[in-house]
């Protein structure tokens, strides 16, 4: 079975729901466990440019904002329906989601 870590950075007010969405797919699920990642905080920095639509921060203001990395593995053939519950969730315009094939 192949498997991809999956990283996102979010605001931690989104978290919760996310969680609970991949857990009751059955995504974050271990063996006997479930609820199986991991949240970490970080400094997010950015500047929207003219024509987008930030859902925090000013169009030509750079931003820096704690943020949370969420972070849990999945396998292969569950990346598109993580991906939509993501995209759900997710609030900001252009979300950083990171998938890493894992050996």
């Amino acid at each position: 079975m192949k498997y991809i870590k999956v990283e996102i950075l979010m605001p931690e007010a989104f978290v919760v729901e996310l969680a609970n969405d991949l857990n009751e797919a059955g995504i974050l699920k271990e063996d006997c466990y479930d609820y199986t990642f991991s949240v970490s905080r970080v400094q997010g920095h950015w500047r929207p440019l003219e024509g987008a639509d930030p859902y925090d921060g000013e169009v030509g203001k750079v931003q820096t904002k704690e943020e949370a990395k969420v972070e849990f593995r999945i396998r292969e053939e569950d990346l598109e329906e993580v991906q939509r519950i993501i995209d759900r969730i997710h609030p900001y315009e252009v979300p950083v989601v990171n998938y890493i094939p894992l050996l």
